[in-house]
């Protein structure tokens, strides 16, 4: 019996309603064509305006914008146009929720780019592994995750870690201080930290966790005094960055004998602290504003002429912009009938590019991506000197603190 598309969605709908849970997303024969309509393909752009995130996720959204305005000035994606629909999550993970349903649902977004925070990550990974929607999320996060509905373009442990931690130990000794925002992304780094200190014989000192936006690092700086640690390991984010630097500075500490090395402090947190605060002190990352490459040198400029000279990028903006590119060489394979997210996700496996930091490539298994490792100094101007950077692209190892555990193309194994 042949069912009409308007009784089949009216039936749906109130079947949906008298259950207590609604109907997994149903992909319509025609649904690409109807996102793609008029020539135009729906994105979200989910990045916090305001609020304690937004000193970092608002260079997130200008990132991720002036890739799409560049893509529709060359002619859009196989002459259709992206149509970026932007919201304010304001640094709340409920909001961020919200805001993704509205995406999704109301929107009918064919990806969504957003999320700095693990935290917000995890508050709309529910609504796209419910609506089969596709998440790219272009910040380092803490790995351990395995969603089918998540491109994450971020560094993960193994990428910032592997080789920054020994290094530390070589060029400043055993004694580690951990401090960092209190939630998941912190957590788990340096859980996978605390697995590399026992490998190469090195020792944590103290291990403390502070709310977002804290602001107030009086009692903390007293520890660092008392404790003596060879290094402080900070995964702090947001506002907070701003705040311990210079109260660090303010101190009278010394990076030249206790440094800060962190996994999340940038370019973008530098120009809000000062550069004197921020001098000295080590970040691991896989793009640095400095980085010398041509596409590189494109990035920079382009950034700095659409949103002004005083602009910085960064390793989190770098990947904000590049996965734009990924997703519209992934949409450019398929026909205007075939875009959806399940099409562009298999699309964009083992998709390439150069990107300013380097080649970079989706993993087919995992969903994450190859990048270039770096270990650079934080220097007066605002800018970084790369000390180290790795001699080619590593695989992305969401897994690494926990071996018995592999992401794969059909889901989280256990080994």
């Amino acid at each position: 019996m042949r069912i009409k598309r308007r009784e089949f969605l009216k039936g749906a709908a109130a079947l949906g309603a008298g259950m207590s849970v609604g109907l997994p997303h149903i992909w319509l024969k025609n649904e690409g064509l109807a996102r793609a309509a008029g020539g135009e393909i729906k994105v979200g752009v989910l990045f916090s305006l305001t609020g304690t995130t937004a000193i970092i996720e608002e260079s997130l959204n200008k990132a991720t914008i002036l890739a799409i305005e560049e893509i529709n000035a060359a002619g859009g994606i196989n002459g259709m146009k992206i149509v970026p629909i932007v919201e304010d999550p304001a640094s709340d993970p409920a909001t961020f929720a919200e805001k993704a349903r509205k995406l999704v649902l109301g929107d009918k977004c064919v990806s969504v780019f957003g999320s700095y925070t693990s935290a917000s990550r995890k508050a709309v990974l529910p609504v796209f592994e419910k609506r089969n929607n596709l998440y790219w999320y272009p910040t380092l996060y803490e790995g351990r995750e395995c969603s089918k509905n998540v491109i994450y373009t971020g560094a993960v442990p193994n990428q910032q870690q592997d080789e920054f931690i020994p290094w530390l130990i070589n060029n400043f000794g055993t004694r580690f201080y951990l401090i960092g925002s209190n939630y998941i992304y912190p957590k788990e780094e340096n859980n996978y930290c605390k697995k590399l200190l026992q490998k190469y014989g090195a020792e944590v000192v103290n291990e403390e966790y502070v709310p977002l936006g804290h602001s107030e690092f009086s009692s903390v700086i007293n520890k660092f005094r008392s404790t003596k640690p060879n290094v402080i390991f900070s995964t702090v984010v947001g506002d907070s960055v701003v705040a311990l630097h210079r109260q660090y500075r303010a101190a009278g500490l010394d990076p030249e004998k206790m440094p800060m090395a962190s996994l999340t402090t940038s370019e973008n947190e530098i120009a809000a602290m000062g550069g004197d605060a921020a001098a000295g002190h080590f970040t691991s990352a896989p793009y640095f504003m400095v980085h010398k490459s041509p596409e590189n040198e494109k990035f920079v400029a382009a950034y700095k002429a659409r949103w002004g000279q005083d602009k910085v990028t960064h390793f989190v903006s770098e990947p904000s912009y590049f996965q734009v590119y990924l997703f519209k060489q992934a949409v450019e394979k398929l026909a205007p009938s075939d875009i959806t997210p399940p099409t562009i996700r298999e699309a964009v496996k083992g998709e390439e590019m150069i990107a300013p930091q380097g080649r970079v490539r989706i993993e087919r298994e995992n969903l994450h991506t190859w990048l270039w490792p770096k270990i650079a100094r934080a220097k007066p101007n605002g800018q970084f000197e790369v000390l180290v950077e790795s001699s080619e692209w590593i695989k992305p190892v969401p897994y690494a603190a926990y071996p018995n555990q592999v992401c794969t193309e059909s889901g989280l194994k256990q080994t």
